[in-house]
């Protein structure tokens, strides 16, 4: 008897197991599967992404459908296209041997009409997006109000994503006898009260600690300035030439730039966010499934529902506002029993933010180095010897061989090697040869805080006030201005107060922990093709003569204008990556060694 005929699964599904090459099932499996088997229950499944949840609910679900019905009788809800397109394979694939079931995918971006249609002919089990589900709900297109089982699958991503009213109008049309399924990595506040309202005294299964990290991923921070950030990452791809990683970043402006500065240094890079057509994000996440894209560069949002295999890194280029966004970033890597690395960028006044995500994960960070240019040129080196030695010979550059030789007669080997060698080596060892330690220390901050563009020393404590180069003749009055800072750098609702408006410039106030994201956020910073800069005022009073240091026309900043760059808020305002392809250029390690290679083409709440 195998493992999973054990489970309790019928033969259909163990012939669909066995040529799928399952062999032992995962510990969410194993203990999912008997329960859902053997009882009609509700079930709360914690357990990290890609620790085959799919197959937990979906074996279960398979085995329970009446196929001689062509009623739907399983709905399945997942947060994103993606998902939603990949369960509808995956239970396909697991019921291949059963007969005249039916598996409908739902979700925004393509026909109603032709989902309609399929639903019409009969699915008795239909795999949707919140959005869509409903949509389809209310035009009466989709008849859930005798279904036998509910699935909320990534539940906690759902109603992250701002699904939790459309999600309870739809369960509120489904049968309260119904068994539901809820399948989450994390177990906040809004997943429990979706539990609490819609299921009845449900079974409660966890793989790991609750809430926790996946213990196959290793977590890693590395401290360094806020505009050392891009150069930094840099570093850490070219310490791991064979990196196959997603890249997370807080904006879709952000992401945007990073990526087209990774392309730009020569890396096989794209990007994915919400500003992006449907067709846009297909070509993308094709691209990265067959590894022509290697590093892959997203906003949270836009990132859900990817599920690719062998993620090597996940490199956070800045923390999400809220740890379970963290938990669900590195759960990209270290799936399916392998191991991977979660990297972690932050300022020295981030350090705090890592304490309390180990607090909740109940994992250790290890705090390490940016690697200097000679340790990268070391790596490079071994890796490119490795490379020669493990490439296989092929047989066509036979007939050019007479010619080759004749070209490198009176070379010998040793100097052959090294001649090969260097020819790689040089193009790294050229770039690092005068590169800076980027790791944070005292006098680099130091180095800071004395930087002319920023108005003087940076304070420590208390209340720190700013100048900025906006004022009423772009359209702002107080509260205006106040949305756009707080949006733009992602700051809570009361942590920017004190402002004052003038006509062509403005000051605003926040606490002394903050002030460091502020710069940050506000260097070479763009909105409508103009520089908008923040300084810590030389007169923290306020007011006075002072003139505006902006240049150049301004810009209508209407209320509107201060809504949040992310997947959130609509269409966001595209510059081009935020910089000019002059300014672009002005990174601190501006012209990579990667460079003439081929290129590939509702903030909640905040837990620190």
């Amino acid at each position: 008897m195998t493992k999973f005929e054990a489970l309790g699964l019928q033969k259909s599904l163990l012939d669909a197991i066995t040529d799928m090459g399952f062999e032992t099932p995962s510990e969410v499996q194993e203990k999912a599967i008997p329960i859902l088997l053997e009882s009609e229950t509700d079930l709360v499944a914690l357990a990290q992404t890609g620790t085959g949840k799919t197959a937990a609910f979906g074996f279960p679900l398979i085995q329970k459908i009446d196929s001689n019905s062509r009623t739907t009788q399983g709905l399945i809800l997942s947060p994103t296209r993606e998902l939603c397109l990949q369960i509808t394979k995956e239970m396909q694939a697991y019921s291949k041997y059963e007969r005249n079931i039916n598996v409908v995918a739902i979700y925004g971006g393509a026909s109603i009409t032709d989902q309609a249609r399929q639903i019409k002919r009969g699915a008795q089990i239909i795999v949707a997006t919140p959005g869509r589900m409903k949509d389809m709900i209310s035009r009466r297109l989709v008849d859930i109000s005798s279904i036998d089982y509910c699935i909320l699958d990534e539940a906690d991503e759902m109603l992250n994503m701002g699904f939790m009213e459309d999600i309870k109008d739809i369960l509120s049309g489904t049968p309260d006898e119904k068994s539901t399924w809820l399948f989450s990595a994390t177990m906040p506040r809004e997943v429990a009260t979706i539990a609490k309202k819609f299921m009845h005294s449900p079974q409660e299964i966890t793989v790991g600690a609750k809430n926790s990290g996946a213990s196959t991923v290793q977590h890693e921070y590395y401290v360094v300035g806020g505009r050392d950030r891009y150069p930094a990452l840099k570093r850490l791809a070219d310490t791991n030439p064979d990196i196959f990683a997603v890249i997370f970043c807080r904006t879709k402006r952000d992401t945007q730039k990073v990526a087209e500065n990774l392309i730009e240094d020569g890396y096989n890079a794209g990007a994915l966010h919400g500003d992006l057509s449907q067709n846009q994000r297909d070509l993308v996440m094709n691209s990265f499934r067959k590894r022509q894209i290697q590093m892959l560069v997203a906003t949270d949002v836009a990132a859900r529902g990817i599920d690719v295999d062998d993620i090597t890194h996940v490199i956070n280029y800045q923390l999400p506002d809220e740890i379970e966004t963290y938990t669900h970033r590195s759960g990209r890597t270290g799936r399916a029993g392998k191991s991977g690395i979660s990297m972690v960028l932050v300022t020295r006044g981030e350090q705090r933010k890592i304490r309390a995500i180990e607090n909740k994960i109940n994992q250790k960070f290890e705090l390490k180095k940016v690697p200097s240019g000679m340790e990268i040129c070391g790596i490079q080196l071994h890796h490119l010897a490795n490379k020669i030695k493990d490439t296989e010979t092929n047989s066509d550059v036979d007939p050019y061989l007479p010619e080759i030789n004749e070209i490198l007669e009176g070379i010998d080997r040793e100097e052959l090697i090294k001649k090969l060698i260097s020819a790689e080596f040089t193009r790294f060892s050229n770039y690092y040869s005068k590169s800076k330690d980027l790791n944070s220390s005292d006098s680099g901050r130091d180095r800071e805080r004395s930087d002319g563009r920023r108005g003087g020393e940076i304070p420590t404590s208390g209340a720190v006030r700013y100048f900025i180069n906006v004022g009423e003749k772009d359209g702002y009055d107080w509260m205006s201005l106040k949305d756009f800072i707080r949006d733009t750098v992602g700051l809570g609702q009361e942590d920017v107060f004190k402002v004052d408006v003038k006509e062509s410039f403005s000051f605003f106030n926040t606490e002394s922990e903050s002030t460091q994201q502020i710069l940050e956020k506000f260097t070479e910073f763009k909105v409508d093709g103009r520089f908008v800069n923040v300084e810590v005022s030389k007169n923290p009073g306020g007011g006075g003569n002072r003139r505006s240091g902006g240049s150049g026309g301004g810009f209508r900043g209407k209320r509107s204008g201060g809504r949040r760059d992310d997947d959130r808020g609509g269409r966001g305002r595209r510059d081009g990556g935020g910089e000019s392809k002059g300014r672009r250029r002005d990174r601190s390690e501006s012209s990579s060694p990667n460079s003439g290679k081929r290129r590939s083409t509702k903030r909640k709440g905040d837990f620190f």
